[in-house]
């Protein structure tokens, strides 16, 4: 029997279709998921497939292959009270193909290896059969970054302070009974002390289940086509990339309390999960890495029958619309019906922000991802879109190397045949955009 509420703190690396989904969740109800951090920690864990530790997908009641689910994000609390990131650089013989996925101990061959630890330090994770330490991956430039009780205000720390961090790091982290990743605070490094950096949390992967296996950090157009023909037991094809994949891993930092993101279901029961949550993230996300903080996120969820998407459609708040989509001013809208009487013919008053997410190898690939998306979903010819959203929209990056947003004002009458419109006008509290 499906629950109007589902608490889940089970974690996964690996989503998989075929492994039995948490819940089901009420369609209208809520899931309340405990969170480990994203990035960092599960990186540096060589036991495990990914780079990415996320909550066991959670079925939801009367979702199926072709319908979308809308996830409102309604609270996003932080839990940690210190991480540890910064660039990453991979380390050769310590990965078969990919340091995501197939980390190797470069002592005995075995790949994905039981570890242990022994002290802290980037030496500290051992591979349990040779001893030998196992480093998938180096931190170039570092920072720890020490967060306010109120979770409002971080500092990054000198490097005494980060080295007694690393000497409490799990708790630090505030990893979650069933984590089973390392905390990446043992690394105990802080080059980069004294910068001050509010907090926006923001969550980086929130989506459905993809429809092939495939690593949890991997769930998007850009880290995805590391899978393609890889050397190891997650390699997929093109197509099943292509297909299968739901895009998830966004990392678009206006994923934030209130927003909303509609994925496709692609899956019976859509399989709805939720992790890498970053306490702030400037666009692009540079550094290749941010902030991965433990965190509770609550999450409503809606079915929306019938609305096949093929990846991801976001609504951010109001304010964080670009202002080239924002409603338009009352003197704007009086000086435009001006000159649509002067000359007579009609305006399109009637429409809506919408975005749309696009994955790619590439920023341009991500672009073309989501411009032809766009047109699907709209159902307007391909370079009608590319004009509309030149004048009444545009593309962000919301990751390095392939992630965007492209916005676009679409028409009210679109939205309505598509069943689009009473979600997105619930969202801006508004019906009269133009």
């Amino acid at each position: 029997m499906a629950s109007t509420v589902v608490h889940t703190s089970d974690m996964v690396w690996v989503l998989d279709p075929s492994q039995p989904f948490a819940g089901p969740v009420r369609d209208g109800g809520v899931i309340v998921a405990r969170v480990s951090p994203g990035c960092w920690g599960a990186m540096i864990t060589p036991d495990y497939p990914s780079g990415h530790e996320v909550t066991r997908p959670v079925a939801v009641e009367g979702a199926e292959v072709g319908d979308s689910v809308a996830l409102k994000i309604r609270k996003v609390t932080v839990l940690s009270l210190a991480t540890t990131s910064g660039t990453d650089q991979p380390q050769e013989g310590n990965f078969l193909g990919d340091p995501f996925v197939a980390k190797r101990c470069p002592g005995c061959g075995t790949v994905n290896p039981e570890t242990f630890l022994m002290g802290v330090g980037e030496d500290a994770i051992r591979c349990k059969k040779c001893g030998t330490p196992v480093k998938p991956f180096r931190l170039k430039s570092t920072y720890t970054i020490l967060m306010d009780d109120e979770r409002k205000v971080g500092v990054t720390v000198p490097p005494p302070v980060a080295a007694e961090i690393a000497g409490q790091a799990a708790e630090f982290s505030a990893l979650p009974s069933c984590s089973r990743q390392y905390s990446v605070n043992l690394i105990a490094r802080g080059e980069v002390p004294g910068l001050i950096a509010p907090l926006r949390p923001m969550v980086g992967n929130i989506g459905s289940c993809p429809s092939v296996a495939m690593p949890s950090s991997h769930n998007a157009g850009d880290f995805g086509s590391f899978l393609v023909g890889a050397p190891h037991d997650y390699a997929i094809t093109a197509e099943e990339l292509v297909s299968g994949r739901t895009d998830g891993h966004m990392d678009v930092n206006e994923a934030v309390e209130g927003s909303v993101v509609i994925v496709p279901v692609k899956v019976s029961g859509a399989g709805i999960y939720v992790g890498d949550v970053h306490a702030m993230m400037g666009d692009g996300e540079i550094a290749g890495h941010t902030t991965d903080v433990s965190a509770e996120v609550m999450i409503e969820v809606r079915v929306l029958k019938g609305l096949s998407l093929e990846g991801p459609i976001l609504l951010p708040l109001a304010d964080d619309l670009p202002a080239i989509v924002r409603q338009r001013r009352p003197e704007v809208m009086a000086s435009a019906r001006a000159l649509a009487a002067r000359y007579s013919f009609d305006l399109e008053e009637e429409s809506l922000p919408v975005q749309v997410i696009g994955t790619g190898a590439n920023l341009n690939a991500a672009t073309d991802n989501a411009l032809a998306r766009m047109s699907n979903l709209t159902g307007l010819p391909l370079p009608e879109v590319r004009n509309r959203c030149t004048i009444t929209g545009q593309v962000e990056i919301g990751r390095l190397p392939g992630v965007v947003q492209l916005s676009m004002l679409v028409p009210g009458p679109i939205l309505r045949r598509i069943g689009l419109w009473d979600i997105v006008a619930e969202q801006y509290r508004t019906s009269c955009w133009g």
